[in-house]
């Protein structure tokens, strides 16, 4: 990622309307949330939400799809991991040690509910 587009990024999500939408598209991936759906749940009039929906697209943060009637908005998780990517490229000048707790921090995020794992289903 380059300084240009992780400035973009930033800038989109500097706003709270916007931060909160973008963390709403990613709690609902990977299915997505129609315009009017997102609109609603900010509590936001629609054409002032299709704004910024506009500047988180443009800033490459989500993505938009049209399914018939409407159009579904999902977050861009690869956009998510290339701008902490960018903030800890060069995490401690080389010391992954210093670095260790951050990682820590971002892993709880993603583990399963109750730490239950499921198991495939055998065929």
């Amino acid at each position: 990622m380059e300084s240009e587009q992780a400035i973009l990024a930033f800038a989109a999500l500097a706003q709270p309307t916007r931060l909160d939408v973008f963390r709403l598209l990613i709690e609902h991936e990977p299915d997505g949330l129609p315009a009017g759906d997102i609109a609603r749940h900010m509590i936001v009039p629609h054409n002032t939400m299709s704004t910024h929906l506009a500047i988180l697209s443009r800033a490459g943060l989500i993505e938009a799809e049209r399914q018939s009637r409407s159009i579904i908005y999902r977050a861009k998780l690869d956009a998510v991991r290339e701008l902490a990517g960018y903030l800890v490229k060069d995490c401690c000048g080389g010391r992954p040690e210093i670095c260790a707790p951050l990682i820590a921090d971002l892993s709880p995020c993603c583990t399963p509910q109750n730490g239950v794992t499921k198991e495939p289903a055998n065929g």
